[in-house]
């Protein structure tokens, strides 16, 4: 699917998305119509889904991040998409996945402290429809964060 040439651009690519297509050209070793066309292709075949800006939730004031695991009440036909829905309008929830398994969803949140936790739990979280479990997991430390792929 890839070769070495659209690796070596994929890997400087990651490594820094600002980077001019001249300037990603020079760095992964090709002539900058060879990079913009590779780009091109891959952004097409769906390989590069587009840039993002990444911004620091803690710099913004949010200082608490809590995983919930949730189990759905699964004798409602549509218990998932009910609480998908619902959980898509809640701001303060960053990911949300879905797993087979006891465990149905997990859903990122944060929080500026424990009370605005504690009133988000209690307003929004609590208010999902189809919850028959939820398990909280407080973050502590993030060891490893990483979103750049080994091509």
């Amino acid at each position: 699917m890839l070769d070495d040439t659209d690796r070596r651009i994929l890997r400087q690519f990651q490594a820094d998305p600002s980077l001019g297509t001249a300037e990603l050209a020079e760095r992964a070793g090709v002539t900058q119509a060879t990079c913009w066309r590779r780009l091109e292709r891959l952004t097409a075949r769906g390989v590069i889904k587009g840039q993002q800006a990444v911004i620091d939730w803690q710099a913004l004031g949010y200082a608490v991040e809590v995983s919930l695991r949730i189990t759905l009440d699964k004798t409602v036909t549509r218990a998932f998409d009910d609480v998908l829905v619902a959980a898509r309008e809640i701001p303060e929830v960053l990911e949300i996945q879905t797993f087979l398994g006891r465990v149905d969803l997990r859903l990122s949140v944060i929080a500026r402290d424990m009370a605005h936790y504690q009133q988000l739990y209690r307003a929004r979280i609590l208010t999902l429809p189809h919850i028959a479990d939820i398990e909280a997991l407080m973050h502590v430390a993030r060891i490893k964060s990483d979103e750049v792929l080994p091509v």
